[in-house]
């Protein structure tokens, strides 16, 4: 099918099905030498209800493209510029020529500066952080853009120290300097926390105890927090909640929490347990049926979930196992890499229960990798480092819960 073709297809079902998904957001990463234009991209991004795009650069190309679309963007700095972001000089500078000449026409809603720094281990990166994302905020403030573009940064599952049960969800001792600095910015400034999750990761690292339908929102027993006596039927509500505990007993009960990255590959090595289409689809459909449906976590239902899928595309640059070339809902030629599977009729509603919890997503003292599961090379210069170690957070789930789940 060429892309002529597709595009009619894909906009053929973005009108007849409009109500299907509502707030999604997507990862549109470019570490390909095949990918389509920026311009091709705008239908693919709208054939799934993609609402939000979060680009790991401010590439002018993909801001442009996207103007008067209506699509909310959130641009990235990567860690290779903070240093040079600590200076409100030149912060002012890389806002006005990177974000401001694309307002209005493209809406750009937040700027995330750095990537999972906090678990990096790099003391040069981590006291860069704070000083780096108030440059850019005073620079949005200075040139009147404050009340329309929010500074945020990203984390990984890692800084969490326990998971398990949510309810005692608390963060790493060693990170709660410089965690309590940003989440004190964010609270200042009122700009959503952001995690990047992936249930992927603990499967593919302990796929002999972790149940497979409880990462792919499947039906499956679930297991009962047994602090708060809440239901959870899948690991990615429960991560979330994990984080929600770990803020309110830090005194941010309000903070929102946004999920940046999730996601499932179709395809991977032979080490790489799970890494299918049919897996893909069940993941990612279901992500993108519960955010249609605005179904809450357990412990903040009346919460609406914002959670970015990663990614559009197949990047067949990236380094890493094949499964980092293999996230994207498309292949380069604009086809679907896998079924998706919604339809007006199996969009999820909130009492629906295709999903809602976890089994113990990190328990106490978890392996920590040096990245996140999807990373840039633009945003990270230690991606391959993270393959040293098992996964994003790796769940060790008790083996007494175990044998009560599977």
């Amino acid at each position: 099918m060429d892309f002529p073709e597709f595009f009619c297809y894909v906009s053929i079902l973005a009108c007849l099905f409009p109500i299907m998904v509502n707030s999604i957001g997507i990862n549109y990463g470019q570490i390909a030498n095949n990918l389509p234009s920026p311009e091709d991209a705008v239908p693919l991004v709208k054939s799934i209800g993609a609402t939000k795009v979060k680009l790991y650069d401010a590439d002018p190309r993909v801001l442009k493209a996207f103007a008067n679309t209506d699509v909310e963007f959130m641009v990235g700095l990567g860690n290779e510029y903070l240093d040079k972001m600590r200076d409100p000089t030149n912060a002012q500078a890389w806002v006005k020529e990177n974000v401001q000449p694309h307002l209005p026409a493209t809406k750009i809603t937040s700027i995330f500066v750095g990537n999972e720094v906090l678990t990096l281990n790099d003391t040069s990166l981590s006291d860069c952080l704070l000083p780096a994302m108030q440059s850019v905020h005073a620079a949005l403030l200075n040139l009147g853009l404050d009340k329309q573009v929010t500074v945020t940064t990203t984390h990984s599952l890692a800084i969490l120290q326990t998971s398990y049960p949510s309810s005692a969800g608390a963060f790493r001792e060693d990170l709660m300097d410089p965690l309590c600095e940003t989440l004190n910015f964010h609270q200042k400034t009122g700009s959503p926390f952001l995690i990047n999750a992936y249930p992927y990761f603990a499967y593919k690292g302990n796929p002999e105890q972790v149940p497979l339908d409880f990462v792919l929102f499947q039906p499956n027993q679930g297991v009962t927090d047994p602090q708060t006596h809440l239901d959870y039927d899948n690991m990615l509500y429960a991560q979330i909640d994990a984080v929600y505990s770990a803020l309110a007993s830090l005194g941010y009960k309000k903070l929102p929490v946004h999920i940046s990255e999730t996601g499932w590959p179709s395809k991977g090595d032979e080490d790489e347990a799970g890494a299918t289409p049919e897996n893909a689809e069940k993941y990612n459909g279901n992500s993108i049926k519960l955010m249609s449906g605005k179904t809450g976590t357990p412990m903040r239902p009346n919460s609406d979930l914002n959670i970015y899928i990663f990614a559009l595309f197949n990047e067949n640059m990236k380094p890493g196992p094949t499964s980092e070339r293999n996230y994207g809902l498309f292949k380069p030629d604009g086809t679907p890499a896998y079924p998706l599977g919604i339809t007006p009729n199996n969009v999820v509603g909130r009492n629906t229960t295709v999903g809602g919890g976890s089994f113990g997503n990190a328990v106490t003292n978890p392996y920590y990798p040096m990245s996140s599961s999807t990373g840039y090379m633009s945003i990270s210069s230690t991606r391959q480092q993270r393959y040293q170690l098992l996964g994003h957070v790796l769940l060790m789930v008790p083996l007494l819960m175990i044998k009560t789940l599977v």
